[in-house]
């Protein structure tokens, strides 16, 4: 009984103590703690295993129980202490609280008395200000009263003085009277309910209407519709009634001002009559002269009359432009056969120039809002298409870099009031302009028959043909003379012949005049090959050919240059909506044609001119060399050859630096194939011909590495993507080389010397390789037997085929076996 009462105390005790984490982490912030003692997970197990680890230190037991016994005790005093002191502060708290709620009742009484406090004083507020409100009421109201009896008796006074003047036509007074009138009437709009207010308002409209036709009355009597103007200025009565019909409705002073420009303008439709002769285009310039003369004989006579506010003479001058306009369409669709370029154009700029004379004389304030014509970006100046434009015709001249910009001038507001008419006519300069192309591209053909292809190059590196410059700058005066014109449809129509010309002469100017190929070149012999001296030449183009195509190479790219450029010009000149129909894409690749097939003429040149030095290479007996010695004859006529062609290519293309690292590159991926082809011919071989061929090889690899700068006073290095075709290919056939030197016995190991070596696992290259050694059928057979099973076994390649991959030798670790191939060669030489 007593253990089982022991182990509920512990189990209570357990449930007492236990204390969640929160609780815990807090007192071990404010007790920090190391002892095992005070841990929450307290284990006596591990505590009592802690301090007897072995049963040597239970020799120390009495001790351990001592020291226990005593911290217990000191816990019982502590907490005996505790205790005692908490004893009496249940009794204070309570006389604390009792005195806090005291102090509460007290602070609640006296917030009561100042609240009744307040109240009391705010009544007395109340009471006293209550008199001065009532006054400011009848203050304001007395106030509102005043001004509304003297605005009364200003609008009755004002609407017996308005009927008396306007009786009398005494505009002047009427126009300061009028206006505030019309101000006061409306401080009795909330008043309308009143019949006498009401009764007012209905007689100042009346006055309005009746001053509104009067005023139309006397102008229509002194500028009578039918008939000739009245002789002298205008009279001080119309003066002021202009002023009073800025007071009455609008349509009175827009009725005034219609009446006036149709009359002032009834001479204009009378001179310029359909079936009169100064009505045609030829005589466009009188139209102007009239209106300029009826402009300024209106500022002399009737410029006061007017308010400036209504600027008068802008609309006559608009009217007159609309009035222009609709008359020369009217004209010019009934006698649309007669219309000729050069009248078409005379008309357009005479219309244009005094479009612009009006953009300086107005402001264009009485236009209705229309799109002005959007300000030109320029460009960079390059190529013709992005120098400074004048107003009428552009310059050829260059302009001087260091002459300061122009300052952007503003839009026309006039542009196509008038001219506008002109645009359905104006397929008329387009079919000029095609014709004019036409005859343009024929002379540049014949000019070129007849002073043939260029000399020399020029500064800059390349001689670019002049007639292209010619034709560009041509396309630059047609398009900002069309831009002037239209920015519509005819943009469109002349883009679309720029295109047509631009593909006749890449093919007549350019692709027309590229020399031809020769294609009867026949193979030279052994002998011939050997007499080959440097003045004696194979069947080639000559350097004037040479040059001739550089130079169409150059132009071909200059007009590539300047055909994108012209297409953003076109762009940036043609209305926003037609932008996607500008497209020269097609013409640039055309040009981009030529360039292609200029690099391959001179490539084929110079590869058919190495072809029979190739083909002797093939002719020679190298099974019966005896010794190596210098570089063989047929090395020696295609470093000739690649000294005479190279240079020239080189100086005509300096300015387009591109081409002529295009044009190496072709050449050695053209010649480097044909190079090995030939040496596979060459069979059989002895060990001294190989040796010789190699040498042979490197002499010509050294010669293609320095094939761009070859015969040039400046040294620079060649490009590096240039430099890998040339160094793999002719690396490959040195390999060829070293593997027909080597011995092919035992099999096995000239089997895979060639593999590591060649890298290839074609059997056909093998096979040409035992042809070059001279072996015999029968040891073909087991070696080409022996080459299948000493492949490696590949990985598929994606279309489940072999693919073949072997590890080539770097191009370091080829030089060094060149180097020590080349020393064994002169060792054998001495």
């Amino acid at each position: 009984m007593m253990e089982e009462d022991e182990l509920e105390l512990v189990e209570d005790l357990d449930a007492i103590l236990h204390l969640s984490p929160e609780v815990q982490e807090a007192i071990e912030q404010v007790f920090p703690s190391q002892d095992p003692l005070d841990r929450p997970d307290f284990n006596a197990v591990e505590y009592i295993n802690t301090l007897f680890p072995t049963e040597q230190s239970l020799a120390n037991i009495d001790e351990v129980v001592n020291k226990i016994r005593l911290k217990i005790r000191r816990l019982d005093d502590n907490i005996r202490t505790v205790v005692r002191g908490q004893t009496n502060v249940g009794q204070d708290g309570r006389q604390a609280l009792e005195e806090a709620q005291k102090a509460i009742q007290q602070l609640f009484g006296k917030i009561k008395d100042i609240k009744d406090k307040a109240e009391k004083s705010e009544q007395m507020v109340k009471e006293i200000t209550r008199d001065i409100k009532q006054l400011d009421h009848a203050k304001r109201h007395l106030t509102t009263s005043i001004t509304t009896l003297n605005h009364l008796h200003m609008l009755a006074g004002g609407v017996d003085s308005l009927e008396a003047m306007t009786r009398k036509r005494q505009y002047g007074e009427v126009a300061n009277l009028l206006q505030g009138v019309v101000n006061v009437l409306e401080h009795f709009q909330k008043y309308m309910g009143i019949p006498q207010i009401r009764q007012l308002s209905e007689r100042v409209k009346a006055a309005q209407s009746e001053l509104g036709t009067q005023i139309l009355a006397d102008f229509e009597e002194t500028f009578p519709s039918q008939g000739s103007k009245r002789p002298g200025g205008p009279s001080m009565v119309l003066r002021d009634a202009c002023l009073v019909a800025n007071v009455l409705d609008p349509r009175i002073k827009q009725e005034i001002i219609k009446k006036f420009i149709r009359q002032h303008l009834s001479e204009y439709l009378v001179l310029f009559q359909e079936n009169q002769d100064v009505a045609w285009l030829d005589k466009i310039d009188r139209r102007y002269a009239w209106i300029k003369r009826q402009l300024v004989d209106y500022e002399e006579k009737y410029g006061r009359m007017f308010p400036e506010e209504w600027c008068m003479t802008e609309r006559i001058a608009v009217e007159f432009c609309h009035i222009t306009r609709t008359e020369l369409a009217k004209l010019m669709r009934n006698r649309a056969r007669e219309i000729e370029v050069k009248l078409l154009l005379f008309a357009i700029q005479r219309t244009t120039n005094f479009e612009g004379l009006l953009a300086k004389r107005f402001s264009g304030s009485t236009l209705s809002d229309g799109p002005g014509k959007r300000p030109e970006t320029p460009l960079e100046p390059t190529n013709p298409f992005l120098e400074d434009e004048s107003e009428d015709i552009v310059s050829e001249k260059d302009e001087d870099l260091d002459r300061p910009k122009k300052p952007k001038t503003p839009e026309n507001p006039f542009h196509g009031i008038i001219s506008k008419c002109f645009e359905p006519h104006l397929y008329v300069y387009i079919e000029s302009q095609d014709k004019n192309l036409g005859e343009l591209i024929d002379r540049f053909v014949a000019d070129f028959r007849a002073q043939g292809p260029p000399k020399s190059v020029t500064e800059e590196g390349g001689a670019v043909l002049p007639s292209c410059a010619d034709l560009f700058v041509y396309y630059k005066k047609c398009m900002v003379q069309c831009s002037q014109l239209s920015t519509g449809e005819p943009m469109i129509a002349l883009s679309t012949i720029f295109q047509k010309y631009l593909r006749e002469y890449a093919w007549k100017i350019l692709s027309g005049n590229l020399p031809k190929t020769n294609s009867n070149s026949g193979g030279l012999t052994i002998s011939s090959l050997l007499k080959e001296k440097e003045g004696s030449e194979v069947a080639k183009f000559t350097t004037e050919e040479l040059c001739l195509i550089c130079s169409i190479l150059s132009t071909a790219e200059y007009c590539l240059a300047t055909t994108q450029q012209l297409e953003e010009k076109l762009k940036e000149k043609v209305d926003k909506s037609l932008i996607e129909r500008i497209n020269l894409t097609g013409e640039m690749d055309t040009f981009s044609t030529v360039i292609s097939n200029s690099i391959q003429l001179l490539v084929q040149d110079l590869d058919a001119s190495c072809d029979p030095a190739l083909t002797a290479m093939s002719k020679m007996p190298w099974q019966s060399v005896e010794h190596v010695g210098d570089q063989s004859p047929y090395v020696t006529s295609v470093i000739m050859h690649i000294k005479q062609n190279v240079p020239i290519i080189r100086d005509n293309l300096a300015a387009t630096r591109k081409y002529f690292t295009q044009f190496c590159i072709k050449f050695t991926n053209s010649f480097i194939p044909k190079f090995i082809n030939h040496l596979f011919r060459c069979k059989p071989i002895s060990m001294v011909g190989a040796e010789q061929l190699l040498l042979d090889t490197h002499s010509l690899k050294t010669v293609l590495l320095d094939l761009p700068s070859i015969g040039s006073q400046v040294l620079r290095k060649a490009p590096a993507s240039y430099t890998k075709i040339v160094v793999k290919g002719m690396t490959r056939a040195e390999m060829i080389l070293k593997v027909v030197m080597a011995p092919h016995e035992p099999p096995v190991v000239f089997v895979d010397n060639y593999i590591k070596l060649l890298a290839d696992g074609n059997p056909e290259t093998f096979q040409k390789i035992l042809d070059m050694k001279g072996l015999k059928r029968s040891e073909q057979s087991s070696m080409l037997e022996l080459f299948r099973q000493r492949l490696p076994t590949p990985p598929s390649g994606p279309e489940g085929g072999p693919s073949l991959s072997f590890s080539t030798p770097t191009p370091e670790q080829e030089s060094s076996r060149i180097r020590k191939l080349e020393k064994l060669i002169k060792k054998r030489i001495q």
